[in-house]
């Protein structure tokens, strides 16, 4: 039996992939196990063929992938969310798509609140100031208010955003949940108070997405709804960048309709840092996709993504 572990050579560069390989060998040593750097779809396609397991976190598997001959049982994403892969056609294909769950919860939730803290005290600026000008003086940034006066906005009350409210809380901050899949009274037994996109757009101090990408949710966070916002929040996006219409994002932090922006995801997950607009901001600020990080969560990733792939596959134990 063949197992494939593939996905864009700087994604497979990042983490040591003798972790998956003795797992899966532990399982049964008989396990072909073969590593593919992505290059081109057609070799890909080649490699995938006679494959019964796939590891992969961001290649993007499409109706037309799955109506190739393939022999795959298994999907396991080493990454949440099912974004990257046609649910409909891979069932249709009965292969099963597993996705890694709570493995990066609180690394996630700790990156949103360092971002938020970040933005909020203007740090980036203050550094800025006294590295290239050498000003030493604390109003030199602007105002900043105490966060215990300010609103937090969640979109995406799962798991971490339910995390970073627990954390926002100890703060004092007032916490509003939009989530239509989550009730009332569930988001109440966590201090989050569910309310609809106009009480956002009007009471949003801080917005903080962690929403997976749906049909419905592509380019939510567009001209409009900047436009509409009343009280120029910041604007940090943890979920994913398809999430976002970024020529609406730039509009919005150049028209001053939100006050600066928190980014782990762009729209690219290969963003070209010599053009990006985004940059050279001192209310911005951007990291690598780098959230779900630590050295426990990458172990985690890489072990769960194993074992959801061999539950899945019938595998001699």
């Amino acid at each position: 039996m063949r197992i494939l572990i593939s996905d864009y050579p700087d994604v497979l560069a990042s983490r040591e992939l003798s972790v998956e390989v003795q797992a899966l060998k532990a399982v049964d040593a008989s396990l072909e196990v073969e590593i593919y750097p992505y290059r081109n779809q057609q070799e890909f396609l080649e490699k995938v063929k006679d494959a019964a397991g796939l590891i992969t976190a961001f290649l993007d598997l499409d109706a037309a992938f799955f109506q190739n001959d393939l022999q795959l049982q298994c999907i396991s994403i080493n990454a949440t969310g099912f974004d990257k892969v046609d649910l409909d056609a891979a069932k249709q294909k009965n292969v099963t798509v597993v996705p890694l769950v709570n493995y990066c919860t609180e690394d996630v939730a700790d990156h949103t609140l360092a971002l938020l803290l970040a933005l909020n005290r203007k740090l980036k600026a203050y550094g800025n100031q006294i590295e290239n000008e050498h000003v030493w003086r604390y109003k030199s940034v602007g105002p900043m208010h105490r966060l215990s006066t300010q609103t937090l906005a969640i979109f995406g009350c799962g798991k971490i955003g339910c995390a970073v409210a627990k954390r926002a809380q100890i703060f004092g901050m007032e916490i509003l949940g939009y989530d239509p899949y989550k009730t009332v009274a569930e988001l109440a037994t966590l201090g989050i108070k569910k309310v609809g996109l106009e009480e956002i757009l009007q009471k949003a101090d801080i917005i903080s997405n962690h929403m997976a990408t749906t049909s419905e949710n592509k380019a939510v966070f567009n001209r409009p709804f900047f436009e509409s916002l009343e009280k120029a929040p910041l604007f940090l996006n943890l979920g994913r960048g398809e999430n976002v219409d970024e020529a609406a994002l730039l509009l919005a932090l150049d028209q001053g309709w939100i006050r600066g922006a928190g980014l782990d995801v762009l729209a690219s997950e290969k963003p070209n840092l010599e053009t990006e607009p985004l940059l050279r901001r001192e209310n911005v600020i951007i990291t690598p996709h780098a959230s779900f990080y630590s050295e426990e969560s990458l172990n985690s990733l890489q072990l769960q993504s194993v074992a959801n792939l061999v539950e899945h596959l019938e595998v001699v134990k």
